[in-house]
């Protein structure tokens, strides 16, 4: 009998990176808004929006929703494979963002390992999520 693992279940589906920040750029530039635009829609400072664009700081997901929400575009857009192109838009409720804020949290605390085995996990959960809509 083989004792097959979550690690050996995901294994090929290694998370590719993500640059959140040169994601948000690539879209404020797209609708033709300035970081200044940003800034009168969410509150957010012109000079954090720069610091997130430019990779010195991490926004929070109740951050990302802010911004998404400026941009008129769905949270999970930033999270998507192509995230250039339209996708199947998710609004996520307070409730959501909550517990994806505790998920971040204690993701921390996991090793590296972890942490891209959590990530395919979420993932997958996320693109059977999808098909199960369409």
């Amino acid at each position: 009998m083989q004792t097959v693992t979550l690690e050996d279940q995901f294994a090929g589906s290694e998370p590719t990176p993500i640059n959140i920040g040169a994601t948000i750029r690539d879209f404020r530039l797209q609708r033709g808004m300035s970081q200044g635009d940003i800034e009168k829609r969410t509150g957010l400072l012109r000079c954090y929006l720069s610091r997130v664009e430019n990779g010195h700081t991490v926004p929070s997901l109740e951050t990302l929703q802010k911004i998404a929400g400026s941009l008129d575009m769905p949270l999970s857009q930033f999270f998507s494979e192509d995230p250039v192109k339209e996708t199947y838009g998710v609004t996520l409720s307070e409730d959501e963002i909550r517990f994806l804020t505790q998920i971040q949290r204690y993701s921390a605390n996991l090793n590296e390992s972890d942490r891209k085995l959590l990530l395919a996990m979420v993932r997958k959960f996320a693109a059977t999520a999808v098909t199960s809509i369409s």
